[in-house]
């Protein structure tokens, strides 16, 4: 069972993009796919016999002849096939499926792996390897504004990926460790050129790995909880975050210094900070209490204080610079003055280990110290991640008094970064709440006094923010300070924050230092954003924080239930316009602003390549700041592995050094206004024919009826719910998650295009629209990524789903605008198919399209028989299956929500 073995099918030759997809498949990556899919064949003939393999194999050859030639009757027979499969076979199927995608994507990502490493191998040490880098965008910066000045923009350069668990990961984390150790056993066999018995002794571990994930049930048993979701983040730190972001520094810093670099002090100050709302994030989740915040934060520092003692004492056992020849400094000996008043114990054993070598005594030291702040040790413990970053600094300082510059700015400047990074809190947890709950319990406050008879969750919310002073007490103020606020509609749900946390404490002195942050959801919202933030201003409280840090402020703009309210062209062009008058609202008050952008991994929710989207924002909506939201599978996809987290990481912080380049902003500015009368119509077209559809009559029940949305609900993916609370009555409350899942499930993805076709047919002009797509970067990365989406969808597939509702007015709507949008964006694009001109990724929606086709079919079969209750089996078996099949179709679409 491999993408590979159908190279050889005489109706796959047949197919021109097939076949081009297939010539396009790189040879290693070729040979890696054919290998893993021969042992998942043994393994389903070792389990199943060679019946199981027989139809499996069946199945795929007609998904396979069904995509090669659409004329054909083998996405018939393909059903018929899947219709005679009993129950038990068709889980078996689907689950082979399933394990087939997540060899697949994970030989894809060793591939890309790959080719990172051999691009990193053939250049130079001054050179850089693709144009999205950080010495490229530092370089053109540097030739537009001067290198002072670029170098100025470098220290002030800020990327903030937020953390989220939003239900989007559909993968179990045992499923994840199995993938993996394969993704392992196949490094092995490139870098180490196994032969005779070591190769045959990786393929056995091989097939005992591919075995066990075939075994291994897809779905979890039960719901994770919020602290499962704060250890699973953890486990990214662990394995790529704590080591790749310093990594990421010192590969920028060796290129800015050239020969100088470890020699003398880096240019590169740290830009990353890592935030985080698992645990903090309560908006519609009962499960996030006051205690899940304090014990999100102390799971988060407890790891960042382990790793800082691991790092400090690593360096401190390979620091064996001898007094003689590096004589510890004036500044060097004090600290070790007061070392020895604090701990006569400790200091005896690291002198005992450190004869005469200080630097080294003094870091063992200093390790001690780290771990005794762990404990709790009020002795010993430092009171605050500054006073670590001072006792080093000092190491640092006397040894390059001493001569030894490259043990200061070697693995010691490494951990410097660490801590200037992480601190003690690891990532800065942000608390969200909708602004309803905070009218509520001031509501209840008044008519019940502080003393009287609350309301459950109006303690709970004066809670919130004990919790937060208590997390800032222990760990500082950088550990929890942004209360994000959703649905942010007037100025009083931001001061209605601060009222709260006020009277949360007997004395207001006692209350935490807080920066509410207005999230701006709806189109309204958005619309209204530059009057409330001018009202905000007026705010005690707000003055007070702006005067304390700088002028200073965040504004959180959401991307998805603005597309859910308006559609995704409409919603897309009112983000930009939002941002372009926040941006001039901050340059009239002289604020420094930091945009946060509520980004999805699909392209409903604001999905894409962030590098690219980045480039596509307003001036001085960026200016070297960028927030974003890092959700459900995308943390995997963007930070499991180190190399990938190294270039993502260096892709969007050289996006955000180079969005204002003046070249940058000026492309920008013109192509806004050049097209503006473009964009009124798109605006106007696309929100009409999206109203038209979701606004019919009995819209909300047909969604439901003809996708998995119900089903989607019951997936164990996320501790939080689905819905804020109301029925399929109303999207309203829908949250904008399932909206996207549910679509993407049934194969049309409607959620990040509908509308787009008839706007693009209104406007009628191709020439125009296509001098569009080449000078307005905002409207080009939009058709980008709606191109991904329409080639991620299938229309023949769609139809069985879209004929299980009642509605065939509305069936007719959607495949009608469906057909428009894929043909108007091929105009645009000047493209034969979808991805035509992306080779890669085109490549591998291609050739996976007919294996997700096979999962869709076994899907559709399960919601059939829930649909029409024509079944013999259990409910509970057919969700069951379908649940199977949806864990499946998100392995092989690689997005979920």
């Amino acid at each position: 069972m491999t993408i590979a073995e159908s190279n050889d099918t005489p109706a796959a030759e047949s197919n021109v993009r097939r076949s081009y997809a297939r010539h396009e498949v790189p040879e290693p990556l070729r040979e890696d796919v054919r290998l893993l899919g021969r042992l998942l064949g043994t393994v389903l003939e070792e389990s199943g016999g060679p019946d199981l393999l027989a139809d499996v194999e069946r199945l795929r050859e007609l998904t396979i002849a069904a995509y090669d030639d659409p004329n054909s009757s083998a996405l018939d027979e393909a059903r018929e096939l899947v219709d005679t499969f009993t129950l038990e076979r068709a889980q078996q199927v689907a689950r082979a499926f399933t394990c087939y995608f997540h060899l697949a994507n994970l030989a894809e990502e060793y591939h890309r792996i790959r080719v990172l490493r051999q691009r990193e191998t053939a250049a130079g040490p001054r050179s850089t390897t693709q144009d999205d880098t950080l010495p490229e965008a530092f370089t053109q910066l540097a030739a537009e504004v001067g290198y002072e000045e670029a170098v100025k923009r470098l220290t002030e350069l800020e990327f903030r990926p937020v953390l989220t668990a939003h239900p989007t990961e559909a993968r179990r984390r045992a499923v994840t460790g199995g993938i993996r150790r394969v993704s392992d056993l196949l490094a092995a066999r490139d870098s180490l050129r196994l032969g005779g018995t070591s190769l045959a002794e990786n393929e056995r571990s091989l097939l005992a790995e591919i075995d066990g994930l075939w075994r291994t049930a897809l779905i979890r048993s039960s719901k994770p909880s919020v602290q499962d979701e704060v250890r699973q983040i953890m486990a990214v730190f662990e394995s790529t975050l704590f080591n790749v972001i310093p990594a990421v520094y010192r590969r920028f810093d060796d290129w800015l210094l050239g020969d100088r670099a470890g020699r003398i002090e880096p240019l590169v100050r740290p830009f990353v900070g890592l935030g985080s709302w698992i645990g903090g994030d309560r908006d519609g989740n009962p499960n996030v209490t006051a205690e899940v915040t304090r014990e999100a934060a102390q799971i988060a520092s407890e790891r960042i204080l382990i790793a800082l003692e691991r790092s400090a004492h690593d360096i401190a056992r390979r620091l064996t610079a001898d007094d003689d020849t590096t004589p510890p400094s004036a500044a060097l000996n004090s600290l070790w003055d007061r070392q020895r008043q604090l701990s006569r114990r400790l200091t005896d054993l690291a002198e005992a280990k450190s004869i005469n070598e200080r630097h080294r005594a003094a870091t063992l030291v200093i390790s001690e110290r780290i771990a005794a702040t762990r404990r709790r040790d009020a002795d010993l413990a430092y009171a605050s991640a500054e006073q670590l970053e001072s006792d080093l600094r000092t190491v640092q300082d006397s040894l390059i008094a001493a001569g030894a510059p490259r043990a200061a700015y070697g693995a010691l400047q490494n951990l410097i970064w660490q801590v200037q990074t992480f601190g003690f809190h690891l990532v800065e947890l942000e608390v969200r709440q909708h602004s309803q709950v905070h009218e509520e319990a001031l509501a209840d406050i008044a008519e019940h006094g502080l003393q009287g008879k609350l309301q459950p969750r109006t303690v709970e919310v004066l809670d919130t923010f004990r919790a937060i002073g208590a997390i800032q007490r222990r760990y500082g103020v950088r550990a929890v300070r942004r209360f994000i606020v959703s649905f942010t509609q007037k100025p009083e749900h931001l001061e209605a924050v601060y009222q709260l946390a006020n009277l949360a404490f007997a004395d207001s002195d006692d209350a935490p230092i807080i920066d509410a942050i207005p999230l701006f959801e709806t189109f309204a919202d958005l619309e209204n954003s530059v009057e409330i933030l001018e009202q905000m201003l007026m705010i005690e409280q707000v003055k007070r924080r702006l005067e304390a840090n700088g002028r200073r402020v965040e504004v959180m703009l959401g991307y998805s239930d603005s597309s859910k309210d308006v559609g995704p062209v409409s919603a897309t062009l009112a983000l930009h316009s939002a941002q372009e008058r926040i941006a001039a609202w901050a340059e009239r008050h002289n604020i420094t602003l930091t945009l946060f952008h509520g980004r999805g991994g699909a392209l409903g929710r604001g999905g894409g390549p962030a590098n690219r989207a980045v480039l596509a924002q307003p001036p001085h909506s960026v200016d070297g700041r960028f927030k974003l939201t890092e959700q459900g599978e995308v943390i995997l996809a963007r930070y499991g592995d180190p190399t990938i987290a190294v270039q993502h990481i260096e892709h969007v912080a050289a996006a955000t050094l180079l969005a204002s380049a003046p070249s940058v902003e000026e492309r920008n500015a013109e192509g806004t206004a050049k097209f503006a009368e473009l964009a009124g119509k798109l605006d106007e077209t696309s929100r009409s024919a999206f109203h038209r559809l979701v606004k019919s009559d009995g819209f909300p029940q047909w969604f439901a009826q003809v996708t998995p949305l119900e089903e989607v609900g019951l997936l164990p993916i996320g501790s939080r719910p689905a819905r804020r609370g109301l029925s399929v009555s109303s999207l309203d409350d829908l949250r904008a998650i399932p909206w996207v899942f549910s679509w993407s499930q049934a194969r049309l993805n409607l959620a990040g295009w509908y509308g787009l076709g008839s706007a693009l047919e209104a406007v009628g002009d191709v020439d125009e629209l296509r001098a569009a797509y080449r000078e307005w970067p905002v409207f080009a990365t939009m058709i980008d990524n709606v191109e991904m989406s329409l080639a991620k969808s299938d229309d023949r597939i769609a139809e069985q789903y879209l004929a299980l509702g009642d509605r065939d007015d509305l069936s007719k709507l959607v495949l009608d605008e469906y057909r428009r949008t894929v043909d108007w964006v091929l105009k645009v694009t000047d493209s034969e198919w979808p991805l035509a001109n992306r080779r890669v990724l085109g490549r591998a929606v291609q050739l996976r399209s007919p294996y997700v086709g096979a999962l869709s079919l076994i899907q559709v079969r399960a919601l059939t028989a829930l649909r029409t209750g024509n079944h013999t089996a259990s409910t509970e078996e057919l969700q069951h299956l379908l649940l199977l099949s949806v864990n499946g179709v998100a392995a092989g679409l690689q997005n979920t929500g």
